[in-house]
């Protein structure tokens, strides 16, 4: 299923950007990559390691509270790149925008100043592609994102893969993003049949 979603992402890509964004014909893909942590983060390295060393370099932004993610970046990393070569990722921490548990009211303030991080290192970083699977902290980094392209500065391709947890509802991020993302995956077909403009890939993990 990895290579299933591999080939639909790369032609997904192509279609929505032209040759621009293509592997291989100007140049290599550059990507961000929300890792939320625990389940989030086995899941969406999961699709990065079936993409191609086209899609680098690969930044990935993990919450300054998460503990794990880092090292299962780098193990996967690791594995990827070939002995004596440069590296092409980079690590980058943000404040978490919303623990688990955390109230409503105070979530919007934890937002906020997650958004306040995502601007200037999304501005910096300039990706062709933004790929997130639902933890918090994507939602500031696609708006980030978004305003590159309202600024005309760069349009950035939002690409969402629901968690496989979300069978009957989408998660508080995938309901922000759903509208706002130009291509949204799920797992579940009871999802796509509530959500007709997701695209229903099966199981990926």
């Amino acid at each position: 299923m990895g290579e299933k979603l591999r080939q639909q992402m790369q032609l997904l890509i192509v279609v929505r950007t032209g040759s621009e964004c293509k592997p291989g014909k100007k140049g290599s893909i550059n990507m961000l990559v929300v890792a939320g942590s625990g389940g989030h983060t086995t899941e969406i390295l999961r699709l990065v390691e079936s993409l191609s060393q086209a899609y680098s370099p690969r930044h990935y932004v993990i919450a300054d509270t998460d503990k794990m993610s880092e090292d299962k970046i780098r193990t996967l990393e690791n594995a990827k790149n070939e002995v004596g070569a440069e590296p092409k990722f980079t690590i980058h921490r943000i404040p978490r925008s919303r623990e688990v548990h955390q109230s409503w009211s105070s979530s919007v303030l934890t937002t906020l100043n997650a958004l306040l991080y995502s601007i200037p290192l999304v501005f910096r970083l300039r990706p062709d592609v933004v790929l997130c699977n639902g933890p918090g902290t994507c939602v500031p980094l696609c708006m980030a994102g978004l305003g590159l392209g309202v600024l005309g500065m760069k349009k950035v391709l939002i690409i969402y893969v629901e968690s496989i947890c979300r069978v009957e509802t989408l998660s508080l991020s995938g309901k922000i993003l759903y509208h706002l993302s130009d291509y949204f995956f799920v797992q579940w077909s009871t999802l796509k049949d509530k959500y007709p403009r997701s695209i229903y890939i099966g199981r990926i993990v």
